[in-house]
């Protein structure tokens, strides 16, 4: 298997950090071997404050990773800052942007195995000529696929979660729910949980919008009228899809037994019951991709970068994901 890429994140928040940590626990966590997408005295100097011995390696291709990952972290291309910790600022943001393109692009030259992201700052890298909603929405568009075919999926050991609709208003989300929308999210999911996850018949639930999925239409007919043609349409497929589904009750333990993956209607709706569950591990992976690319859930914790407080789980979790999928592609190729 080709090594992952692995891109800084913006280089003032706890990426750098924890891609340090990360590597030193390899071996514990059982790490597939990877390299970064520049910033090697920045690197060395985010795990020095942490207290960590990092050995640096410089590589001039991505296959020379493999080699060298067990004695030390390689670092592919020149590109390189300052560390300031907490202080973010616009060469920062330029740096963060030149890796997450240089290792999307190894990913999607079939060099490295998938791409990870470190987390950015969105409005910081807006200042400096990033025009995607996010990370997700970038590396699809640099592998050619329309943005509403990447889908985000939020993984964790207790639970795996789809927002239909991310990052719009609260009062557009019932607007924004088509059959459309539903039936094409969960095809894509499907295929994915089968091809990537090793689940042959990925059982799927489908959240409902209204309390009490609307409760025969007083609190709301989206259930009746879109969420339940699009899942009767699904099982007429051959998918095992279900709901709609009271929110309120289906994340409490007994009813996560149930399914593989909970498709829900907006942003918090998924990202609440995963992050109360699975935080320091919760990791984001697009769906619909012809790469792998995973994140950890989590922001650039600004606040406490530097400071030896960010847990390394859900950075850990994103590679070991990335490598478990890259291995079962490459197997199945």
């Amino acid at each position: 298997m080709k090594p992952l890429a692995v891109s800084l994140g913006d280089p003032a928040g706890v990426g750098p950090e924890l891609i340090a940590e990360a590597w030193s626990r390899r071996a514990a966590a059982g790490l597939a071997p990877f390299f970064v997408a520049g910033g090697a005295s920045l690197l060395h100097r985010a795990a020095s404050l942490r207290g960590i011995e990092l050995p640096v390696q410089p590589i001039s291709r991505p296959d020379e990773a493999p080699a060298v990952f067990g004695e030390a972290l390689p670092v592919l291309g020149l590109s390189d800052g300052e560390y300031r910790p907490g202080e973010p600022d616009p060469d920062g943001a330029r740096l963060a942007l030149e890796s997450l393109t240089m290792a999307t692009g190894l990913a999607r030259s079939g060099q490295a195995g998938g791409v990870v992201t470190g987390p950015i700052a969105k409005a910081r890298l807006a200042a400096v000529g990033f025009d995607h909603p996010g990370q997700t929405e970038f590396v699809a568009a640099a592998c050619g696929v329309e943005p509403q075919n990447a889908v985000m999926m939020l993984a964790g050991p207790s639970l795996r979660t789809i927002p239909l609709t991310v990052h719009i208003a609260l009062e557009q989300v019932p607007a924004a729910i088509t059959r459309e929308l539903i039936e094409d999210r969960v095809r894509i999911a499907a295929s994915a949980l089968s091809s990537d996850f090793g689940l042959a018949a990925p059982r799927i639930a489908i959240a409902a919008l209204n309390p009490h999925a609307g409760e025969d239409g007083r609190m709301g007919d989206e259930e009746a009228r879109v969420i339940a043609p699009a899942i009767a349409a699904l099982a007429a497929e051959g998918l095992a899809v279900t709901g709609p589904h009271p929110a309120d009750a289906l994340f409490t333990p007994r009813a996560r037994q149930t399914y593989d993956l909970a498709v829900c209607m907006y942003h918090d709706q998924a990202l609440v019951p995963l992050k109360a569950l699975d935080f320091d591990e919760g990791v984001n992976v697009t769906l619909g991709l012809p790469i792998v690319r995973t994140s950890p859930d989590h922001g650039t914790a600004f606040a406490i970068a530097g400071k030896r407080l960010a847990d390394p789980g859900a950075m850990i979790a994103a590679l070991r994901m990335a490598g478990e999928i890259a291995a079962r592609r490459a197997a199945a190729a």
